[in-house]
């Protein structure tokens, strides 16, 4: 039988990767991955990820809450979004993403960072 677990991000994530202008603390529970990523202002996946991931877009599917700060989404095929505070988003892979203004972004994701930022 599976026993509950419970983990905490403050104090005891089970990795932490930084990247410049950011970090992600993750959790794992068997094959799901729950993360809480902050990212600076001046924060942007080109410039912070890429040289890391080393493609032309994060293929990172997300599944994410954001719980402060502005974050614009640019898919490839040129949709745009800007989520805030509250907003729920679905982010297929295939996008770059920059924080929005001066306040850093914190936001919860549910999907896709299991391999975020590795190099």
């Amino acid at each position: 039988m599976a026993k509950m677990q419970k983990k905490n991000l403050n104090t005891s994530p089970d990795e932490t990767r930084t990247f410049k202008k950011g970090k992600i603390e993750l959790a794992n529970f068997g094959d799901n991955t729950i993360d809480r990523g902050i990212l600076e202002p001046g924060w942007s996946w080109e410039k912070c990820v890429k040289p890391i991931a080393k493609t032309s877009s994060c293929q990172a599917p997300h599944t994410q809450y954001i719980v402060s700060g502005r974050i614009k989404v640019v898919m490839d095929d040129g949709t745009e979004e800007e989520c805030g505070p509250g907003d729920a988003a679905g982010i297929p892979p295939g996008h770059n993403a920059w924080v929005a203004g001066n306040e850093p972004v914190v936001a919860i994701d549910f999907t896709g960072l299991r391999e975020y930022a590795k190099s």
